[in-house]
């Protein structure tokens, strides 16, 4: 059995066939172990251009001598052999060969892409030429030589050296693309990076968007920090903690569910622009929108409100949007977001008005918000659920889908924002909103309480909860109290679903397509 025929039948190897082509390879790394030329010895390869700057390069230089030739054919091949004089260094690994005797092509990609090298036997000489022979798909290698572009019109690297850098001894696999092997691909990612190039794209775009995140807030004068994340008291959003335990203190603590109360401390302290990007940690379920352990920004902003964050968030995603794929007109499958326009802004009660027919502003008492909900057969608890909770639950049953483009939802019931300022001329009602985009939240943001008397009184209506069984619900934060207490000034604060925005911004339809390495259940051994 050869690894060309396996390779050539394109299908998925057993595990039987894995393991004789692993015993190849070992065989062929014990030889060169014999023959003192071990790979894993060399510690550095000394490269001097990626392979896209190299494609990059030849173009600008080929340009040239096309201008400096002026449409003479003699002096455009003159000019374009002094490209060939400097010598470039790239290193990367093996994912195709092309034999054809005495000379191969292979492709060569490094963190950028690939490119093809051309590898001669009367340039890099017999003997290494033979030893080049044996390398296999997956090889690391570092080649030395110059750029050319071939008779078909292919940019290209002419080696006049090539060592072997590491010895691969697994083989890549043939067929990854498919839906059977999503599961092994987020199990596997550092092949999935490998073999699809539009992975490693998203998480280039990632990186890309979190800088650009950063940026625009420090260009706003925010002050970036950091903030506990084994915590007492796990506050600041609906959800329910991991729990875990302190050896050297002997005491158990939570991960956080939220960066919300520290990062109000820091406004009391008179940081009046502060935010955070980090981990958060929710002992939740997963889904395409769900991951226990997810990145999430939070920022708080001294002496302005929720306009004040609605407007900063229209400004950031389109911000980002420009600095990053150039465009405000992003594609979501087949759909086009439009970041550009101004983003819709209307309440919650005007949603449901518009999307479910129900005047909500009719609705005066929890039995006549309990008897819509039975009409409508939303699901309720009547221990737990008031008159602004069934509002939300209507909300979701037939608002949600309608939000395709970007909107703001406004003015939240009472009863499911314990965080947050009412408004003063409707306390059943707060400055909140909700951004949606393609029928999901993106963020959420408020007008801070910062009414230290309200807030004991909400956090208490929390506690009852809790004891009701609701295991989202928040409790007691003395300390937090203690710091409103001191005073904190209207602020207006706002978390973003960091995951969330780069599915957006890179079309991914789930949010394991854009981590690195999702939350995946333990495979038996």
């Amino acid at each position: 059995m050869t690894e060309e025929i396996i390779n050539a039948e394109e299908r998925e190897l057993s595990g039987e066939e894995i393991n004789e082509l692993k015993r190849i390879r070992m065989d062929k790394l014990d030889a060169l172990k014999a023959e003192g030329r071990n790979p894993f010895v060399i510690t550095k390869f000394d490269w001097n251009i990626r392979c896209t700057e190299l494609k990059e390069y030849y173009l600008k230089e080929e340009n040239k001598a096309k201008e400096a030739a002026g449409g003479d054919e003699e002096k455009l091949a003159a000019e374009l052999e002094k490209i060939k004089e400097k010598k470039w260094r790239v290193a990367g690994r093996i994912l195709s060969r092309r034999d054809m005797g005495k000379a191969n092509f292979i492709d060569v990609q490094d963190s950028t892409e690939r490119l093809q090298v051309y590898v001669r036997s009367n340039d890099i000489g017999d003997g290494v030429f033979s030893d080049f022979k044996k390398w296999d798909i997956g090889d690391i290698v570092g080649v030395e030589g110059f750029v050319f572009r071939t008779r078909r019109g292919e940019i290209s690297l002419h080696a006049t050296s090539i060592v072997l850098l590491t010895k691969s001894l697994l083989p890549l696999p043939e067929k990854w693309h498919g839906l059977k092997d999503r599961d092994q691909r987020y199990r596997q990612r550092y092949v999935d990076l490998i073999v699809n190039p539009d992975v490693r794209k998203t998480f280039i775009n990632r990186s890309k968007i979190i800088s650009s995140i950063r940026r625009y807030l420090d260009s706003q004068g925010f002050i970036e920090v950091e903030t506990p994340m084994l915590v007492h008291n796990a506050g600041g959003a609906a959800a329910r903690p991991f729990n875990t335990h302190y050896n050297a203190l002997n005491e158990d603590v939570k991960l956080r569910i939220s960066l919300e109360l520290y990062l109000k401390r820091l406004i009391v302290g008179g940081i009046d622009r502060v935010y955070e990007i980090g981990r958060v940690f929710r002992n939740e379920g997963v889904d395409t929108q769900h991951n226990p352990e997810f990145t999430l920004m939070e920022l708080y902003q001294a002496y302005t409100d929720y306009h004040g964050m609605m407007d900063l968030t229209e400004n950031l995603y389109r911000h980002v949007a420009n600095e990053v794929l150039g465009t405000t007109q992003v594609p979501w499958g087949d759909v086009i977001i439009d970041l550009g326009k101004p983003f819709e802004r209307i309440t919650m009660v005007d949603a449901v008005k518009k999307y479910a027919g129900i005047d909500w502003k009719t609705v005066k008492t929890d039995e006549e918000a309990f008897a819509i909900a039975d009409e409508k057969h939303i699901e309720y608890d009547r221990k737990r659920h008031k008159k602004g909770d069934i509002l939300n639950l209507l909300f979701e049953e037939y608002v949600e889908e309608h939000l395709v483009q970007p909107t703001f939802i406004m003015d939240h019931p009472v009863e499911i924002s314990p965080l947050t300022k009412r408004k003063p001329d409707d306390p059943d009602y707060v400055e909140r909103f909700e951004m949606y985009i393609n029928c999901g939240e993106m963020c959420n943001a408020y007008s801070e309480l910062n009414d230290p008397v309200d807030q004991r009184e909400r956090f208490m209506r929390q506690e009852e909860l809790l004891k009701l069984g609701d295991e989202e619900a928040n409790s007691i934060d003395e300390d937090f109290m203690r710091a409103l207490e001191i005073g904190m000034p209207p602020t207006g604060g706002i978390g973003f679903g960091i995951d969330r925005m780069i599915m957006l911004l890179t079309n991914s339809p789930a949010i394991r397509d854009v981590l690195l390495f999702p939350t995946m259940k333990s495979i038996d051994k």
